[in-house]
């Protein structure tokens, strides 16, 4: 009887850690893809090329990065098309944004 109910706890929390790992995925691959939507102006994985007028975002500091984003959406910072784009994104997606890129190795 002991042995069922190791066992279903053990199944239990295998199948708790494997929500738990396919949640952390999801939210990976969609942090990603918000990022992936700077690869126009800030290239590929948020690195320009040497000499361009548009910042590498790659290990830029988050602090930073959100205060620029925050910067861009109120129209304190002047822009081309960053007040626009700024808008789109929610305070939460920003902090995701700005967390990947600061985590990014130059």
């Amino acid at each position: 009887m002991h042995i069922r109910i190791h066992l279903a706890a053990a199944l239990l929390m295998g199948s708790a850690a494997s929500a738990a790992l396919a949640q952390d995925a999801s939210a990976t691959l969609h942090t990603r893809a918000l990022a992936a939507t700077c690869a126009n102006c800030h290239g590929t994985d948020g690195r320009t090329v040497d000499g361009s007028a548009i910042p590498s975002l790659v290990g830029m500091p988050k602090s930073y990065m959100v205060m620029q984003f925050k910067a861009f959406k109120d129209g304190s910072r002047p822009a081309t098309v960053m007040h626009q784009l700024s808008k789109g994104f929610t305070d939460q997606q920003i902090d995701s944004i700005a967390t990947y890129f600061a985590a990014t190795k130059r």
